[in-house]
């Protein structure tokens, strides 16, 4: 194991099971995981729904958008997930969306590589407009 996290670049022992500084998980690692580069993201021209939405801006499928449910989304490599990512930096059941109120909170279901949401491993969080989740490989702009 190298002795900088691969995420934030920061000092890690061998004894790391985590970054102590972005929390990435370093037991077992994928090494295509990076995160989303800091830069300003294109405008989509697509007209909005008027739903909240993912839009895809890195993965196998580059501009797809998802609307999300009124209730809950959920995200994974499981088939039966309302958004499946094959992709095997994906866990099973890695993530959900949940509609609380007037707002859209994202929570990391215990996955291996974490939910991203601005650069910053997550828990949980409320989505703005704008926001980059970075699930595995894939990356979406939360579109409000």
């Amino acid at each position: 194991m190298s002795d900088k996290c691969p995420v934030c670049q920061s000092q890690i022992t061998p004894r790391d099971n985590t970054c102590r500084v972005c929390g990435f998980n370093l037991i077992g690692k994928t090494s295509r995981f990076q995160p989303v580069p800091s830069q300003p993201l294109e405008a989509n021209n697509n007209e909005r729904t008027g739903r909240a939405s993912l839009r895809t801006i890195r993965g196998l499928q580059v501009g797809v958008s998802y609307t999300l449910s009124q209730s809950l989304t959920s995200i994974g490599r499981d088939p039966k997930c309302t958004i499946f990512l094959n992709d095997m930096t994906v866990s099973r059941a890695h993530a959900t969306i949940t509609r609380e109120d007037d707002c859209y909170v994202i929570r990391d279901n215990g996955s291996f590589n974490g939910v991203w949401v601005n650069n910053m491993n997550v828990e949980a969080k409320t989505l703005q407009d704008g926001d980059v989740i970075q699930i595995g490989s894939f990356a979406f702009v939360f579109e409000n």
